[in-house]
């Protein structure tokens, strides 16, 4: 279910039951393992066409960056690098790329290529078919369910215009050349549904 063609490592059946388990969580609707699964499609792309530098900090990152996620909680990044290190025995370096998905919106920059990379996979579906990314738009809306409208619309306009004025949503060329236009694309018509 979390293997990929580049996967760096086999994993023990109970990280498979851990990852399994939160990933099926009921009150999820975006962050499952079918988003896993995606960024894992992007990690064999990286592979194929740039190469990582630390293929097993960046597997281990994506299998875990979302273990756990309550959209009422502004630790799960946290909480979820925890898990990383104690069950799937990810390093500082997983560790530390799972800790910078708390801040996407908020960087204007990256230290390195592994970490362009990371980022740009798991927003890669602002880049998405207009069909693909409003079923993660309407999904958003979903996990945030506990949040009255007029609320939601101003938080997650702001968040969405944010990353639509920046220079470059993504890092990393790859990533830019392929998905940037689409993207940008996406969050006008995500941004025009929210001013109603």
């Amino acid at each position: 279910m979390f293997a990929c063609r580049h996967a760096p490592v086999v994993l023990s059946p109970e990280v498979e039951r851990t990852l399994a388990e939160a990933y099926g969580e009921p009150h999820r609707a975006y962050h499952t393992a079918a988003h896993i699964a995606e960024v894992l499609r992007w990690f064999d792309v990286v592979a194929d066409e740039a190469g990582w530098d630390d293929p097993l900090a960046a597997y281990q990152a994506i299998l875990f960056h979302d273990v756990v996620y309550d959209a009422t909680r502004g630790d799960n990044e946290a909480r979820s690098a925890e898990i990383a290190a104690r069950v799937g025995g990810a390093g500082a370096r997983a560790c530390e790329l799972i800790l910078l998905t708390a801040k996407h919106g908020s960087l204007e920059a990256v230290a390195d290529r592994d970490t362009a990379h990371f980022l740009d996979a798991d927003t890669a579906i602002l880049g998405a078919p207009p069909a693909d990314f409003d079923a993660y738009d309407a999904a958003i809306r979903v996990e945030y369910r506990h949040v009255p409208d007029d609320l939601y619309r101003a938080g997650r306009g702001a968040f969405l215009a944010k990353m639509r004025a920046r220079p470059r949503i993504f890092f990393s060329e790859l990533f830019h050349a392929r998905l940037d236009a689409r993207a940008r694309e996406n969050l006008d018509r995500a941004i025009a549904r929210l001013r109603g």
